[in-house]
């Protein structure tokens, strides 16, 4: 398979060597940037010059430590340096000025400026997305420096230092072709596409032991997929759930655990400042056993809101997003039995029915295989920058819902909270592993049953039987049963 997968997917993989390569690991970089580096430094044997790469990163890939050293190169020796990070841009409605913000180094708008001439020349591509990665070049402008653009009165009001920005240049090479990607996926049989997906997000196929573990591990990426899908998965220590999700997509924000508040997940009142869910994918909370909640009814007040309809209202702030939101714990041996109250190790935030209920599905990490040099991706995979990107614009694809649709039979008297849940999962796995399909006749009813309904019927089901155990209101109910629609008569 090998040659035909470096065919269809010339230009857009690399070679992945997890078992020996500890050398990324000393970098501490999330995948889809090692990827990136891969793609730049790479000849077309896979090789590379560590040296070149170490003096990369070391150049343009700064801790966050160094930040300091930085400001002095901008603000005293005027240089202007070149970081490769993630921006935000804003654009202030009553002064019309333009400013960005840096989040991984804590710089705000209250110290930066894009001045005009600069903003034409980048707007395209800073404006596509609420967060941009990319290569971006950084300057100074004093106090007693201004543009003749700006009107007197204005200026006198505003004859501060900021660090501006002079220029940038996207983070991705290459533009995604999503088209491209549905077809090819033609090329390749549903075994051949799993292990495909594996290696994208650093994993070696042959490692598992059969079928369902694989799809156990690639159910993680359902939220990267489908938009506002909300999971739950709780697991013994070291399958690797931390990294899928903090380390694959530059698209999610994995919490580091502590206190999350309302502020920091929604909005913060006083600083007037979106919290995680705003502009992200997926938000993970990670060791929720051990999270904070603040305030935990104000807290699940809005988290409640925002689960069941995509929005929110703190203090006149209206929010709105596509982020889903994903619970990860680690729990007892004891304790992994899904019909058995498994939230009781966890806060009180999940002690109540109504939380619960608007979690769309459980993701049973125990049938996930423990972290292991064999599960170490060494070989030819698709780029994880690519691979992310790609899933990050399946998202906007809504003809997958519809053939979902089209191809689940509803019985009578269904939960509505019940078919929802289903067929959002339902509609992340016909993306994931048959992104192919354009209509509801391009995939067989025995396929789209195996790998798209009956997972999401069990994903779900997990949830309903923890609802029967924690409110006596659900005791007895069952996910309804769904059933695939036979389209085979119908013109």
């Amino acid at each position: 398979m090998i040659d035909k997968f470096r065919d269809c997917f010339n230009g857009m993989i690399v070679y992945k060597d997890l078992k020996k390569n500890n050398f990324f690991s000393t970098l501490s970089l999330p995948s889809f940037m090692r990827d990136w580096l891969l793609a730049e430094f790479q000849n077309e044997d896979g090789d590379f010059e560590p040296a070149q790469i170490s003096e990369f990163v070391k150049t343009y890939i700064p801790r966050k430590e160094d930040w300091t050293a930085i400001k002095d190169k901008i603000i005293f020796e005027r240089d202007k340096v070149q970081i490769l990070a993630k921006i935000t841009v804003d654009i202030d409605i009553q002064t019309s000025e333009i400013t960005f913000t840096l989040p991984d180094f804590g710089l705000t708008d209250k110290d930066t400026i894009i001045e005009d001439s600069v903003w034409e020349q980048v707007k395209d591509e800073l404006i596509a997305e609420h967060e941009t990665w990319g290569m971006i070049e950084l300057g100074y402008r004093a106090p007693n420096e201004y543009d003749q653009q700006f009107e007197e009165d204005k200026v006198k009001k505003g004859k501060k230092g900021k660090i501006k920005l002079t220029n940038f240049k996207n983070f991705c090479p290459y533009t995604i072709d999503l088209e491209y990607y549905k077809d090819v996926r033609n090329e390749f049989d549903i075994d051949e596409w799993i292990d495909i997906l594996l290696g994208a997000i650093d994993y070696n196929a042959p490692g598992y032991k059969n079928k369902e573990q694989k799809l156990a591990m690639l159910s993680r990426l359902l939220p990267f997929v489908e938009k506002r899908l909300n999971i739950i998965e709780l697991a013994p220590k070291g399958t690797g759930k931390s990294y899928v999700f903090g380390h694959v997509s530059k698209y999610g924000l994995l919490t580091d655990g502590g206190k999350v508040t309302r502020a920091k997940m929604f909005y913060d009142t006083s600083r007037r400042s979106p919290g995680f869910i705003i502009g992200n994918d997926f938000v993970v909370i990670d060791e929720v056993k051990l999270v904070q909640f603040g305030d935990v009814n104000e807290m699940r007040s809005v988290m409640q809101g925002y689960m069941e309809y995509g929005t929110f209202n703190i203090g006149g702030y209206d929010g709105k997003s596509d982020a889903g939101v994903v619970f990860l714990g680690n729990i007892h041996q004891d304790n992994m039995d899904e019909y058995t109250n498994m939230f009781t190790e966890l806060p009180k935030l999940f002690q109540e029915s109504a939380l619960l209920d608007r979690i769309h599905g459980f993701i049973k990490g125990w049938d996930i295989p423990r972290m292991n040099d064999d599960l170490k991706i060494c070989g030819w995979a698709l780029n994880s920058e690519y691979f992310s990107s790609i899933l990050h614009h399946l998202r906007e694809d809504i003809s997958y819902r519809a053939v979902v649709d089209a191809l689940v039979e509803l019985p009578d008297g269904a939960d509505t909270r019940d078919t929802e849940a289903v067929k959002r999962i339902c509609t992340a796995y016909l993306k994931l592993l048959f992104p192919n399909v354009r209509s509801p006749k391009d995939i067989t009813m025995h396929n789209f049953n195996l790998y798209c309904l009956r997972p999401a019927c069990k994903m779900r089901g997990i949830i309903k039987t923890q609802l029967g155990i924690l409110d006596i209101e659900y005791r007895g109910k069952s996910v309804p049963q769904f059933a695939v629609r036979d389209l085979s008569n119908e013109d």
